[in-house]
C-alpha cells in the first residue's frame, strides 16, 4: 500500500459509504440500522482495525467470508458479504452480488472520486501497455500537463516513482483509488493508467470515469483465468464500456472489430501501420539509433523520432498518438514527448558491461510479445540470436508450446530455463515449452538449463562478437517464484554478471 501519511485518512459514516454504492447503481441488501463512523477499508482480514469495513467474496483460491469471525474480532464496524447466509450478527452489513466490484465503489467513495478531479487514460491489450503508457505520459508532460502514471512498473506523482508490486498486475482498487487520491491532491490534472485484464475482471478500476481507452493488441495470454480468448477480450472490452473515447489497432482485427462493434455512440480514433486509419504511419525508417516516421493524423502529418526499435513499437507510438490527439494535445508536444522517452526498464533495455556482443533484457512472456522481440533483434544482429527465456508456473499453459515455437522459429539458439515456476515441476514446465520448439521448422539450437543464472552464464560464455544475448520474460521485475517463496531475482543484474563472469574467463 502506499504510505499512509501522503495523504489524510478519511473519517465518514457508513450511511455516507454506501452513497458511493448508490451513485454506481449497484443493488446491495442492507442488514442493520446502526451508522458507525468508517475510518478504512480492507478486504483482508488481517488488516482489519476497529472502525474497518471488512469485504468478504470469494476469490480464486480463497473464500473470503471464512474469515468474517477474524474481522469482528479485529473490531471490523461493518461487513459486505455476497452470500445472505454469510451476514454477521454484531455488525450493519450489507450483501452484494460482487464483493469485488462493492470494494472498488466503497474504495472510490472513500477517497472522495478522485477520477473524476482527473483525465484519466486507460492503456490495455497484451503486449506494449507500459511503454505506451510511458509514451503517453511522456506526451502529456510534453504537453506541459500535470500527469501522474500507474503502471505495472511503478506509480509516478510529481517527483516520486513507487514500485507497485512483485508481478505485472494493476493495483488493487483500495491503492489504485489511493494512488489516484494523492495525484488529485498534489494538483495533477492528468493520469495514465495501465489496465490488465486481470484488473477489469476482479474489478480494480471500476468507479473511474476514463477520458480515453486505447488497446495495443489482444493475442494469446491469461487463458487460465478467462479461459478463452474471446472472454480474454471481453474483459478487456468492460474499460471501452467505460470510457468517452477510444483508441483501436485497426491491425489487430481480433481486437479492433470486437471493440469498434461494442462502441456505437462515443468518439473512436483508429490506428495503424499501413492501413488506412485516422492515425496512420506513412514512412517507417529502422536505424540502429531507433524509429524514424511520419504519421497522418486528422491534426496533420507529423515526423516522429524514437529510440525505440521494431515494428512492434511503431504501434505502440502510433496508440500514443491517438491518446494525445484524443486530449488535444498540440502535434510538436506529440512529437517532442515521442522523442524524450528514452525506453522502460526492463524493456529492450540492453545491458553494457563491456562486451564485443549485443545484451538485452525485454519482459516478452506472450508468444507474439517473445516472436515481436526476436524479429526485431534480429534486424540488428549481424551474428546468431540467442534467447534465454521459460514460462510461468500455475498459469496459462497453453502458451507454453507456443513460446517455443517462437524462440525456436526466430532465434538461432535457445536456452529454455526457470521463471517463477511456483508449485508446478519446473521439469513439465520445460518439457511442454520444448514440446513446441522441436514441433517448429527450425535449425535453432536447443539447450535446458533450470537454473536462470546459469542459463544467462552459459548463453554469455557462447556469444560471439556480433551475436545478440536477449533475457526475456522477467524484464523489471524483483523477484521469482518457487513454490509460494518469492526470492529477490533482477534479469538485468544478473546478465550483467554472467557477461562480466564471461569476460573475466577470457
Amino acid at each position: 500500500m502506499p504510505p499512509s501519511d501522503r495523504i489524510i485518512t478519511p473519517m465518514m459514516r457508513w450511511n455516507d459509504l454506501l452513497a458511493g454504492l448508490e451513485q454506481a447503481k449497484l443493488r446491495y441488501d442492507r442488514h442493520g440500522a446502526a451508522n458507525p463512523e468508517i475510518h478504512a477499508i480492507t478486504d483482508d482480514s488481517r488488516q482489519v482495525a476497529p472502525g474497518s469495513v471488512f469485504v468478504a467474496y470469494k476469490g480464486v483460491a480463497v473464500d473470503g467470508h471464512r474469515f468474517i469471525p477474524d474481522a469482528l474480532r479485529r473490531g471490523a464496524a461493518a461487513i459486505v458479504v455476497e452470500r445472505p447466509s454469510a451476514d454477521p450478527a454484531g455488525a450493519p452489513s450489507i450483501v452484494v452480488n460482487s464483493g469485488r466490484e462493492a470494494l472498488a465503489w466503497l474504495c472510490a467513495a472513500w477517497r472522495g472520486f478522485p477520477g473524476r478531479a482527473l483525465r484519466v487514460v486507460g492503456v490495455t491489450g497484451t503486449d506494449g501497455k507500459t511503454t505506451t503508457c510511458n509514451l503517453a505520459y511522456a506526451i502529456l508532460t510534453a504537453a506541459k500537463r500535470r500527469t501522474g502514471m500507474i503502471s505495472t512498473v511503478n506509480a509516478v506523482i510529481g517527483d516520486r516513482a513507487m514500485e507497485t508490486g512483485l508481478h505485472t498486475t494493476t493495483p488493487d482498487a483500495d491503492e489504485t483509488q489511493d494512488y489516484l487520491a494523492q495525484m488529485r491532491d498534489a494538483g495533477l490534472t492528468d493520469c495514465v493508467l495501465e489496465v490488465t485484464s486481470h484488473a477489469l475482471a476482479h474489478h480494480r478500476v471500476d468507479g473511474i470515469p476514463f477520458a480515453v481507452a486505447a488497446v495495443t493488441n489482444i493475442t494469446h495470454e491469461h487463458l487460465d483465468l478467462h479461459g478463452t480468448r474471446e472472454a480474454y477480450r471481453a474483459a478487456k472490452g468492460r474499460l471501452f464500456e467505460m470510457a468517452a473515447t477510444a483508441v483501436l489497432n485497426v491491425d489487430d482485427p481480433f481486437s479492433y472489430d470486437y471493440l469498434r462493434g461494442l462502441i456505437r455512440d462515443r468518439r473512436v480514433l483508429s490506428y495503424s501501420r499501413a492501413e488506412p486509419a485516422d492515425i496512420r504511419a506513412v514512412g517507417i525508417q529502422h536505424a540502429a539509433d531507433g524509429l524514424h516516421l511520419d504519421v497522418d493524423t486528422p491534426a496533420g502529418r507529423l515526423s516522429l523520432t524514437s529510440r525505440l526499435i521494431g515494428d512492434y513499437n511503431v504501434s505502440n507510438i502510433l496508440a500514443a498518438v491517438g491518446i494525445g490527439v484524443a486530449l488535444g494535445v498540440p502535434g510538436e508536444a506529440i512529437a517532442s514527448g515521442v522523442a524524450a522517452m528514452q525506453g522502460v526498464p526492463g524493456r529492450m533495455e540492453r545491458i553494457d558491461a563491456g562486451q564485443p556482443y549485443l545484451a538485452v533484457v525485454d519482459f516478452a512472456h506472450t508468444p507474439n510479445a517473445l516472436a515481436s522481440c526476436l524479429r526485431a533483434l534480429k534486424a540488428i544482429t549481424p551474428g546468431r540470436l540467442i534467447v534465454v527465456f521459460g514460462c510461468a508456473g500455475e498459469r496459462d499453459r497453453e502458451k507454453r508450446p507456443l513460446m517455443g515455437r517462437a524462440a525456436a522459429e526466430g532465434a538461432d539458439v535457445v536456452v529454455l530455463t526457470a521463471e517463477d515456476p511456483r508449485r508446478e515441476s519446473l521439469e513439465a514446465i520445460l518439457d511442454a515449452v520444448e514440446a513446441g520448439a522441436r514441433a517448429a521448422e527450425s535449425r535453432a539450437i536447443l539447450t535446458r538449463v533450470p537454473d536462470r543464472g546459469e542459463a544467462l552464464a552459459h548463453a554469455c560464455k557462447i556469444a560471439r562478437p556480433g551475436d545478440t544475448v536477449v533475457a526475456c520474460g522477467k524484464g523489471h521485475e524483483q523477484s521469482m517464484c518457487f513454490g509460494v517463496t518469492e526470492r529477490p531475482w533482477d534479469d538485468r543484474v544478473a546478465l550483467r554478471a554472467a557477461i562480466e563472469a564471461a569476460l573475466g574467463a577470457t
